[in-house]
């Protein structure tokens, strides 16, 4: 049985037969180890564009060779990918692994990151994340299916373009979030489960996404929970609607 410890350096470098992919860094460690996996890696590419010779676009490489269903599934993805490419990618590969008559039940998908404290490799699991792309938006989902939110307080954050946050539409600087979300629990008081909506729009980096998803992970207790549904929305497409 496979198992991966911590070993990573402090700058957050994961390499794959000689290429490199630069990990997201945080200072805590979500989960420290994990066994039989498969590793999946997302690379950061440029190419030039077909428009503007002048011009590098970003693109992402996807090497799943080793993605065998019955396995964990452990994604290292570039830093400096932006949401809009990660995302679809990482929700073909889920579907791949469910649809497979090889899956296993109770093996995870997971995002690596490096813990720049205890300098290691950790591990986010999102093996039951449901991720909604492109024209959705957690406070109209919600509306849709108030049957199913109706017994919880339910808070929509928004992850912005320039990674500001918000909640029900209020700023809340980054230092006060957690704070702010304890403290409407400790308001409230009233035995319904706050439940974290997360919203990030697609122009994010997967730096600033797993960043992003700690801080919110790091707000959650008994009576606070992240939902299992992600939105990661094009602001196009949503100002089009």
């Amino acid at each position: 049985m496979k198992k991966i410890v911590a070993l990573v350096a402090l700058i957050g470098l994961f390499s794959c037969n000689k290429e490199e992919v630069l990990l997201p860094q945080e200072t805590i460690s979500v989960m420290k180890e994990i066994t039989d996996h498969s590793p999946i890696y997302m690379f950061f590419r440029t190419e030039e564009n077909s428009a503007n010779k002048e011009q590098l676009d970003t693109i992402v490489e996807v090497n799943r060779k080793n993605s065998i269903a019955s396995t964990n599934w452990v994604f290292n993805i570039d830093k400096r990918l932006p949401l809009k490419l990660v995302i679809p990618e990482v929700m073909m590969l889920q579907e791949k692994k469910k649809g497979s008559s090889h899956a296993k039940a109770g093996m995870m998908n997971v995002f690596t990151y490096s813990d720049s404290i205890a300098k290691n490799l950790a591990f986010f699991p999102f093996t039951d994340v449901q991720f909604k792309y492109g024209k959705h938006f957690s406070k109209s989902f919600i509306k849709k299916n108030a049957q199913h939110f109706a017994n919880n307080h339910n808070f929509t954050v928004n992850f912005k373009k320039d990674n500001t946050i918000t909640i029900d539409e209020i700023e809340v600087p980054r230092e006060k979030f957690i704070a702010f979300v304890k403290q409407f629990a400790d308001f409230t008081a009233d035995g319904k489960m706050i439940t974290l909506h997360l919203n990030f729009d697609n122009r994010l980096t997967y730096n600033q996404y797993i960043q992003n998803k700690i801080l919110a992970w790091r707000a959650t207790r008994s009576d606070i929970q992240l939902s299992s549904i992600e939105f990661v929305y094009d602001e196009k497409e949503l100002a089009g609607m």
